[in-house]
């Protein structure tokens, strides 16, 4: 019964992480927070299965760590974005601009 209420969880999280990224598109850190709240959901569902099936945790380790390089990178293209040019708004990012 537990369970299930886990997994109900993970996947409403998950589905509302989708919903933030979808209807938030035009700064990027809202959408660099909605994709690690995805990423979180993903490792709460990932630690379930894990725990319900009675195997080693050491892939959420590595899950963890791979999130947390693209955390990294997602900081740093908006830290680059906001020295060119201002603001994180995606309307005044053009893709022919240097």
């Amino acid at each position: 019964m537990l369970t299930s209420l886990y997994w109900g969880l993970s996947i409403f999280m998950f589905l509302s992480g989708v919903w933030v990224f979808v209807s938030k598109r035009k700064h990027l850190l809202l959408t660099l927070l909605s994709l690690e709240f995805i990423v979180l959901s993903l490792f709460f569902s990932l630690f379930l299965y894990l725990n319900l099936t009675n195997y080693e945790l050491f892939f959420s380790m590595v899950f963890l760590t791979f999130s947390v390089c693209e955390g990294a990178l997602g900081l740093s293209i908006l830290v680059s974005m906001i020295r060119t040019h201002g603001n994180d708004y995606f309307q005044s990012f053009g893709v022919l601009q240097c």
